[in-house]
């Protein structure tokens, strides 16, 4: 009999990433483990080692699998992270072995960078809204004056190449396949080591020319706007704050004004949204349309007027909503993938029904609502979990509003499915604003189950007792 594949944790680490995604595109090819190893012409036990995260591979094995899978560079884009991991491996065993004996080890590769102290101490950075109206002022006045010349010191011996970049870029796309797969959780302390090493080393060096330098500069914006997502999927909205407003300062040093004003709106204007600061949002979305729309792609014009119409739905302005968000449809109408800049991309119609659904959400219309959410959901990558999650909670806590208790509860299942493969505060959040709008409902047998479905298979979310003890609580009042 056959021995079980090991189960993979791909948030766990790079290598555990790499094999799940190599397994994954085995099977899909219809190869055995033994067949790919004749193909690519390495043993079939080195194959069964690499995807069970027990070796690293080396250039070569990627870029014979690469090839021999079909995989257009998928698997090749992984190797500078699986590079980093093991230099940080061999690092940390040189380390070990010039540790005195008994000494214990406080640190080893894959551990989290932060105590739960730390963990809790930086949730508890406050987010400080009265900072956003300079920023938003002094971004919308500054074009391109910002900063230095990047490549100011080019007779130093050690230049930024075009290498280099290229790898952080490679290094930026993996880890965001990773975020949307499995929320933030322990990937945001991987990126953030990658940032205090590789980032910080690379920004602290003369790149080869200014045009290395604006790459590099809009690179490392990239690396801080994910850290400041992340830092939002922890609950840490003050840390997230800092790393939208660094990656502005960033953004500002390439040059790049349609990437400042998406950090300004789509960033920043989402996380005072988040925060409950509706006019706030709305201020910053604003200045962001005034300031690049100009010289901004259709894509980024709908993603700005989507965050318009979100501010303007908190706030219960109806009208204005509508109309930014026929805005934004017609200009996604306009928009050619292929002439939109990378990062702006993933802005599919999936992402604005997704912005329409939440927009309907906040002004009380659940039909509205339930359509948009069920147009995202139809589109929306298998990949992008905690989109699923969060979107599928959206969907049950419209249709609790609209009194359709049993779908409701079907539907939050779902989500909690979704949510229970990620390991995101959002998503946690989510699944607990549905159980507050089912609680009215609460003596119902189908949002009872529900209740005993999260506590079993999403505790940190369930707020509700259990049975056994409320049925305590009411007998003894």
């Amino acid at each position: 009999m056959g021995q079980a594949p090991r189960t993979l944790h791909p948030s766990v680490s790079e290598r555990h990433f790499f094999g799940a995604e190599l397994r994954r595109l085995r099977e899909q090819a219809n190869l055995s483990q033994a067949r790919l190893g004749s193909m690519i012409r390495f043993s079939p036990d080195l194959v069964r080692r690499v995807e069970t995260a027990d070796r690293f591979p080396s250039r070569q094995f990627v870029e014979a699998c690469d090839a021999a899978l079909g995989a257009d560079g998928s698997l090749l884009r992984l190797l500078p992270v699986l590079e980093a991991e093991r230099d940080r491996e061999r690092r940390a065993r040189i380390a070990l072995v010039s540790t005195q004996p008994g000494t214990p080890i406080t640190s080893l590769p894959g551990a989290p960078l932060e105590t739960p102290e730390q963990g809790d101490l930086l949730r508890r950075v406050p987010f400080q809204p009265g900072v956003l109206d300079r920023t938003a002022l002094d971004w919308l006045n500054n074009h391109h004056d910002f900063g230095h010349s990047p490549a100011g010191r080019l007779r130093a011996v050690s230049q930024v190449s075009e290498d280099e970049v290229v790898s952080a870029e490679n290094a930026l796309t993996v880890f965001r396949q990773l975020d949307h797969r499995h929320g933030a959780g322990r990937v945001h302390q991987r990126v953030q080591r990658y940032v205090e090493g590789e980032i910080n080393r690379l920004l602290a060096s003369p790149p080869a020319s200014d045009a290395i330098g604006r790459r590099l500069f809009r690179i490392a914006a990239g690396f801080f706007e994910l850290c400041g997502y992340q830092a939002v999927d922890t609950g840490a909205v003050g840390l997230a704050q800092r790393r939208y407003l660094r990656a502005l300062r960033l953004a500002q040093a390439a040059h790049d004004r349609t990437y400042g004003g998406y950090l300004l709106a789509v960033n920043i204007g989402h996380l005072t949204l988040h925060c409950n600061y509706p006019e706030a949002s709305l201020r910053m979305a604003l200045t962001a349309v005034t300031g690049c729309e100009a010289e901004a792609t259709p894509a980024i014009r709908a993603a700005l007027h989507a965050v318009v119409a979100r501010a303007h739905a908190r706030l219960g302005h109806e009208a204005d909503a509508v109309a930014h968000l026929l805005t934004a449809e017609k200009q996604l109408d306009r928009s050619r993938l292929e002439e939109e800049p990378e990062w702006i991309r993933y802005f599919t119609s999936a992402y604005l029904a997704d912005e329409l659904a939440h927009c309907f959400h906040d002004l009380g219309q659940p039909p509205q609502t339930q359509r948009h959410l069920d147009d995202a959901l139809t589109a929306l990558s298998p990949s992008h979990v905690r989109r699923l999650a969060i979107d599928t909670a959206l969907l049950a806590s419209s249709l609790a509003a609209a009194g359709r208790i049993e779908e409701a509860c079907a539907t939050a299942r779902t989500a909690v499915d979704h949510a229970a493969k990620t390991d995101s505060h959002r998503c946690v959040q989510r699944i607990v604003d549905v159980q507050v709008d089912l609680d009215p409902y609460r003596g119902e047998p189908d949002v009872r189950e529900f209740g005993d479905y999260v506590r079993h298979e999403l505790p940190l979310a369930a707020v509700w007792p259990s049975r056994s003890l409320a049925d305590s609580l009411i007998d003894n009042r």
